[in-house]
């Protein structure tokens, strides 16, 4: 027989052990335990690399985001020093020398007083002092219209930096001056009526005599007829 007449022959002998069955049960069990795993690694890896997604988008949207605004700090303390507390400007306090004459004449802003103010001018070696005309409020001194004489001495005998009669800070002030020498009585004529003045004299030069004219009755400078001085006596002093 040749060969290819024993290899049919071959195939036509019967098997020396039959073919067992197969154990199908156990071939779809293992085949389920092989899928689950599979699909349980499978599920993992897409865990992972969902988580792996994740983290990068978040940090994606973290370099994209801003940078946060800074906080503002609190100021340092400084040191403030209070300001002094401003200054009223004032005019300087009168110093009077002698006494202050009033007159009683008395206005809102207070009563019309006469006092005498020491004076230093290069130009007027002889004259020390003049007479300011001012209101009197307590303890207080305004001044309102300053005079003294102008030639020769402030002392020479006679009658010495007469002025007044005018409105000043809404009051009229008086006619007012002084007279050196014993005057115990001075008057004028207004309209032709002798007027006399008010007199007081300067308690720091008993010499020297103040007197004003009541504004009723000598309303103005320009009304006056020349001043006469007289001694206690009566004798008129001035020509």
């Amino acid at each position: 027989m040749n060969d290819l007449g024993d290899f049919r022959a071959a195939l036509r002998q019967p098997p020396d052990q039959p073919f067992a069955e197969p154990d199908l049960a156990r071939i779809m069990r293992d085949g389920t335990r092989l899928r689950r795993r599979r699909r349980v690694l499978t599920g993992t890896a897409g865990i992972a690399a969902a988580a792996a997604v994740v983290l990068v988008i978040v940090f994606a949207v973290q370099l994209r985001q801003p940078p946060p605004a800074p906080v503002a700090q609190p100021p340092a303390p400084v040191s403030v020093t209070p300001a002094p507390p401003p200054t009223t400007s004032r005019p300087p306090e009168e110093q009077p020398l002698g006494a202050v004459v009033g007159t009683g004449i008395r206005t809102p802003a207070g009563e019309i007083v006469f006092f005498a103010r020491a004076l230093d001018v290069p130009q007027l070696p002889k004259v020390r002092f003049g007479l300011v005309a001012g209101f009197r409020t307590g303890d207080s001194l305004q001044a309102l219209l300053a005079t003294n004489e102008t030639r020769g001495s402030d002392v020479s005998f006679g009658f010495h930096a007469t002025d007044g009669g005018e409105v000043v800070h809404e009051q009229l002030i008086p006619v007012f001056g002084y007279f050196a020498g014993p005057a115990a009585r001075i008057t004028t004529t207004v309209h032709g009526k002798t007027v006399e003045a008010r007199l007081a004299t300067w308690t720091a030069d008993p010499t020297v005599v103040i007197f004003w004219f009541d504004p009723a009755e000598v309303p103005d400078a320009a009304v006056l007829t020349p001043l006469i001085a007289y001694d206690a006596n009566g004798k008129r002093l001035t020509k």
